[in-house]
């Protein structure tokens, strides 16, 4: 099961973090070099965007015209079939890279995902045309961007493992680890996943029913695997919580 025995918080110092997404956002290891988001942030016509909770960032099929660096929150990126069944590939972190695909088409595109906020998120965004101006006069650019985009393959990499668990518990229970890994603070009790989350939002990430996840919730928390203040899950012990549905 993804995340079951290491990394489960954001802030732990080891491999499972996605440091890559880390290392591209906030510095690199040379000295004095600009960060990703020191670049994006210089960019011509780059700003601010803050995006409330349950907005739409882009749709499938809008143009490609901008990148993101995600600054606070969370971002779900998902797929719409054409039987009207939504997908989600990726849940976002802080200092991820996303709308980059106009960049390695090498031409202006259509947005291939939908982006949506799963939280209240603070982006900086810059126009692709820019991002590949600098990378065109500056290669050490296009590194810091790879490094960026290798974070979100592992990120869409997770969500797909998770999703293909159909049982619905054991589905459930991969998310929640996900979540602590990616979005865990420790404490004294374990690890708190630093989202307000309602049993709606999970059962749309995971392809459940709000019944289904409040539920499901219920028995892990009767269990004494967790519980929940104020929409804010804690898992007491995030390697017993996947024995147990391992």
């Amino acid at each position: 099961m993804v995340g079951a025995t290491r990394g489960f918080s954001r802030y732990a110092n080891t491999p499972s973090t996605g440091a890559p997404g880390a290392v591209a956002a906030t510095g690199n290891a040379a000295a004095g070099a600009p960060t990703l988001l020191e670049v994006i942030r210089g960019l011509a016509g780059s700003s601010v965007e803050t995006i409330e909770r349950g907005k739409t960032i882009f749709f499938p099929g809008d143009p490609a015209e901008r990148v993101y660096l995600l600054r606070r929150g969370a971002v779900r990126l998902s797929r719409v079939y054409e039987s009207g069944e939504e997908i989600t590939v990726a849940l976002l972190r802080e200092n991820s890279l996303f709308g980059v695909l106009s960049l390695l088409t090498g031409q202006r595109s259509d947005r291939f995902y939908h982006a949506i906020a799963f939280t209240r998120v603070e982006m900086v965004t810059a126009p692709a045309t820019s991002v590949r101006r600098a990378i065109e006069q500056d290669a050490s650019v296009g590194l810091l961007l790879l490094q960026g985009l290798s974070s979100r393959i592992l990120q869409t990499e997770t969500m797909i493992e998770t999703l293909t668990h159909r049982d619905m518990s054991s589905r459930l229970v991969s998310f929640l680890l996900v979540l602590c890994r990616d979005f865990g603070v420790p404490s004294s009790e374990g690890i708190t996943i630093d989202l307000r989350l309602s049993h709606q939002a999970i059962a749309e990430a995971i392809g459940s029913t709000r019944v289904t996840i409040t539920r499901l919730l219920g028995d892990l928390r009767n269990e004494g695997l967790l519980q929940i203040d104020r929409k804010k899950i804690t898992v007491f012990d995030p390697i017993a919580l996947a024995k147990r549905f391992s």
